[in-house]
């Protein structure tokens, strides 16, 4: 029998595959795969959405002008420079949609978020993967990779599943390297996370050239993951483009009221990054305490190095066996690691407490 056939590029693309959330049999699940927030939804947040659900028989604001305003009066961006998206991956889909193409490279680091390959993918362009130099970004290997053919470059800081991160000076060279005609597009989902004075997410980059964006996530510190809110700030000609192309009520009516929310929560993101910090240390001591390897993270999330996928495979089903769900990366090339999140204390204990069993008699 023969049907409609896609691009042949598309069964190309291995779907995407999120952090599992259940564990048959198991009476209790502690889920530590999926980055999420360890506070869960904010109580404005949760509160916002009980108020909506009057109103979702309508149609959502298609400009999110609220949202917009929210996030600008937050950042101290103006709000006509932002842009909304069901989640950040949405806007990464178009990016690569309405710059990438036939003809068109897209060019990421060899452990960047998988998103980006099957998005640019998708559009039709070639996706050029660079290998990393000990598990941080190269950004000399990226501008070697980038030809006449390249119209976008993504860089995610801090970089998932990795945690690593590139300061706001290299990221400004790089910049300034990168043809005009290449879009650089710095993903920072974490950014809530990040202490390092020497971290700015992509603000100042975005004000001072006309060829970067950056996109920010409701998904991580706010706790709204299910709800499917994301942003970017980027030149007015991008912006340009992105409210041509994107859906026309791509943010749901009940996820801009929790966002809005979710911003004007008083002390949340303060408390979530005090939390991350002394709990990632947590962790991360914990686990080399029980001799594993553990690399630096900037993220909600620390990366487990195993040595070897056997080991790695046998301390993930040794967890799951308690309850405890990580996160396998081998669709990243990492197949030895495992990415874990930083959950609540008593989370973070369990975690602790597993992989060290696992060490002892794994």
């Amino acid at each position: 029998m023969t049907g409609p056939s896609p691009r042949p590029e598309i069964l190309a693309i291995h779907p995407y595959v999120a952090g599992e959330s259940t564990i048959e049999g198991a009476n209790r699940t502690v889920k530590l795969s999926s980055n999420e927030g360890a506070f869960g939804v904010p109580p404005g947040a949760q509160e916002a959405v009980r108020a909506a659900l009057a109103d979702v028989f309508r149609y959502p604001d298609g400009t999110a002008i609220e949202l917009r305003r929210a996030l600008g009066k937050r950042w101290g961006l103006d709000p006509a420079r932002i842009v909304c998206g069901a989640g950040s991956d949405d806007l990464i889909y178009q990016f690569c949609l309405a710059y990438g193409g036939p003809g068109r490279d897209i060019v990421m680091s060899a452990h960047g978020f998988a998103i980006y390959q099957v998005a640019g993918t998708y559009a039709g362009s070639r996706v050029i993967k660079v290998p990393e130099r000990d598990l941080c970004i190269d950004l000399d290997a990226m501008l070697a990779a980038v030809s006449a053919s390249t119209r976008l470059v993504f860089v995610a800081n801090p970089n998932n599943p990795t945690g690593s991160m590139v300061g706001k000076d290299a990221l400004a060279q790089f910049r300034a390297k990168l043809p005009a005609h290449v879009l650089l597009v710095l993903d920072s989902a974490y950014a809530e996370y990040v202490t390092r004075e020497d971290y700015e997410p992509g603000i100042e980059l975005v004000d001072a050239t006309d060829n970067t964006v950056m996109t920010r996530t409701f998904s991580k510190v706010f706790g709204l993951g299910g709800m499917r809110v994301g942003w970017c700030y980027a030149p007015p000609a991008v912006v340009d483009v992105l409210n041509r192309t994107r859906g026309p009520f791509n943010v749901s009516v009940a996820a801009q009221a929790a966002a809005i929310a979710a911003l004007e929560e008083p002390g949340w993101v303060e408390k979530g990054r005090a939390h991350n910090t002394e709990y990632r240390r947590i962790m991360t001591e914990g686990l080399r305490a029980a001799g594993i390897e553990v690399w630096p993270s900037e993220g909600n999330f620390v990366l487990a190095d195993f040595g070897t996928t056997e080991k790695a495979d046998a301390a993930d089903a040794f967890l799951r066996g308690r309850g405890i769900i990580v996160r396998k990366v081998g669709v990243y090339g990492l197949p030895h690691c495992l990415r874990i999140t930083v959950g609540t204390p008593e989370e973070t204990a369990a975690l602790i407490d597993g992989l060290t069993g696992f060490a002892r008699h794994g």
